[in-house]
Formats: C-alpha cells, structure tokens, sequence
C-alpha cells in the first residue's frame, strides 16, 4: 500500500496560516495590549508606572512618544524590561482571542473514509487544528496505506466504537470517553467497528 499524503485538512491549515510579510510594530498597541492583557484600566496602569492618565492614553493612541524616562516608568510598571516593550509576541499571538463553532457550524470536508468538520476556521496562525470527525470507514483496506503527518495528535471518542491502528502498536478498540495521544508521524488509521459511523474528536499540532 502507498503511504497517504499529509491528509488535505492538515494541509489547508497550514497553507492558509502561512504569513511571512513583518509588521513594523505599533508601540501603542503594544503598550495597549500589555496593559489590556494584565486586566488593568488606564488609571491602573498610570498609577503602577507613575504616569499621568492623560500621559498613557496619549502614548497608546499614539499621540505622544514617550521620552526614555517614561519608557523606564511604563516597563517598570508593567513589570517588563524596557526592550521587551518593543518585542512582539511570538509568531503573531493575539492576547484573549477566541472563536466559538456551533454544533454543524464547521466548515465540511468529506472524504471516503472521514468527513471532518473543521472547527475554529476563523482563527488564523493556530498552534492545533481541532476537528471533528464521522469515521466511515469500516475496515483497513479501505485506505490507501497510512495516514502521516507532522506534529502531535490527540483523539477522542464521542459516539460509537472505533479500532486505531498504529504502524507500531497492536490494534486498539475504543469507546466513548477513550482517548488517545500518539505521534502523528506514525502511521495511523482509524475505523468504525459499531454498526452506527462513530464520532470522534481529533486534535493536531501545527508547530
């Protein structure tokens, strides 16, 4: 049997995060969201920097550039070094995103064996790609080798029962509950051993 590519789901993630273009960075915002991300008003944050409230709104609208000493103070008060001031989060991070998917709200992906539904959509540059699938295959020669593919993965059984088969384990049966964490560059099918197509959330790392 011919081993599978990484399977187009994957895949899709990874090419629609891809973003190479560097933003000059908005020290505003940034100060803005390092006061945001601590939970604190502008009236707290001028008062732990010693700053008057005018003063910070000024620097975070990017009215005003603050003179060294008050780069000191708002470092200080943000409990920061003065050149972590000017380093963004790494690989883009947002502080305190979130998507919500309603149940059926997924974007579909069917297959012969899996139809996946992918959630969170709308959030670019994740670090995992949550999805759930319908397993509808029932036996393994219904796949063309095995599915492999970068990172890290997790499983979990929603409804019905499945066996997982590993390149390196024997067979595993599964119920509702049941997970499983395994290395994704391990060869790894999935079928539906319960009369009904079993249910399944899968969880795969993108780093």
């Amino acid at each position: 049997m011919n081993e599978r590519e990484q399977p187009s789901l994957i895949r899709l993630a990874l090419e629609s995060d891809t973003d190479t273009r560097v933003e000059p960075l908005d020290l505003g915002k940034r100060v803005r969201d390092l006061r945001m991300s601590r939970g604190w008003t502008l009236e707290q944050a001028a008062g732990q920097a010693g700053l008057a409230r005018s003063t910070l709104s000024k620097i975070e609208n990017g009215q005003m550039s603050p003179t060294y000493e008050a780069l000191k103070k708002l470092a200080t008060g943000l409990e920061i070094s003065v050149p972590q001031l000017f380093t963004p989060p790494k690989k883009g991070q947002v502080n305190g995103r979130m998507a919500v998917t309603r149940s059926g709200e997924g974007g579909a992906h069917p297959t012969a064996t899996y139809e996946h539904e992918m959630l969170a959509g709308a959030l670019t540059k994740k670090a995992m790609l949550p999805y759930r699938a319908r397993i509808r295959a029932r036996s393994m020669e219904e796949f063309d080798g095995w599915v492999r593919h970068d990172g890290e993965e997790f499983l979990y059984v929603l409804t019905g029962v499945i066996r997982l088969y590993t390149e390196f384990y024997e067979p595993i049966e599964m119920r509702r509950g049941d997970s499983a964490y395994y290395d994704a560059a391990m060869g790894h099918n999935v079928v539906s051993v319960s009369p009904e197509d079993a249910t399944i959330l899968w969880v795969t790392s993108l780093g």
